[in-house]
């Protein structure tokens, strides 16, 4: 499939850049954390460039409510690429067959939950709205486009409100009441920073979580986003 040129951005940026550039963490030498990617699918619509986002379902005992890349451990024998196309075909519906993959970013290390996770670079010629594949496991499915992203009237800042730590968010969906923050907030502030698509917003204005957000045993993801803090 052919691909526009505003991708050969993103191509080389992937070529480049650094788990330094994305994280503060490194895997440990000589660990075994557990694996897991997701797919960072990048598309165009009549809106431009876009990236592919879902929300997970807000009755989950896990991570309700929380916007992400489409991905999930690795099954035995997977590779991260096979592993990231099978979870957003069983995400969203996209078909492994339909995408382009454009290389990997470094492994990224989340300390807390002791997972490395390779976020996989994709191509999707498809202009269509996406739903969700799974209702029970997924609340929503964005196609968000690359120039809210970089609109600061949708840059916010995200305290913790288990430990105070501060994460750069995003507000995403129709009516920009979807928070877009933690480990896939922290991939996207910083990649697309990389890129030069968009700046940094350290004095973005802070907002609360909403309440289904904060659902769930122990705040799964508010343990994983020490790596994206600001201080």
């Amino acid at each position: 499939m052919s691909r526009p040129d505003w991708l050969a951005d993103v191509v080389a940026g992937a070529a480049h850049i650094k788990a330094t550039d994305l994280t503060a963490f490194g895997v440990p030498e000589g660990s075994a954390p557990r694996r897991s990617a997701v797919l960072m699918l990048f598309g165009e619509s009549e809106r431009g460039p876009d990236i592919l986002l879902t929300e997970r379902a807000h009755t989950m005992r896990s991570h309700p409510g929380q916007v992400s890349f489409p991905g999930g451990s690795l099954d035995p024998g997977e590779t991260p690429i096979e592993a990231a196309l099978r979870e957003a075909d069983e995400e969203a519906g996209i078909p492994p067959q339909s995408v382009d993959v454009l290389g990997t970013l470094p492994e990224l290390y989340l300390p807390p939950s002791h997972f490395a996770v390779t976020p996989v670079l994709g191509w999707w010629d498809d202009p269509r709205e996406v739903e969700p594949a799974s209702a029970e496991e997924v609340h929503a499915v964005y196609r968000v486009p690359i120039s809210e992203l970089a609109d600061p009237a949708h840059r916010i800042t995200v305290v913790s409100p288990r430990h105070g730590w501060k994460t750069p968010g995003f507000l995403i969906g129709p009516d920009k009441d979807v928070i877009l923050w933690g480990f896939t907030g922290g991939v996207v502030a910083r990649f697309l920073d990389f890129l030069g698509w968009i700046d940094d917003m350290p004095d973005a204005p802070e907002v609360d979580l909403p309440p289904y957000m904060l659902a769930g045993r122990e705040r799964a993801q508010d343990r994983d986003v020490q790596e994206w803090s600001h201080e």
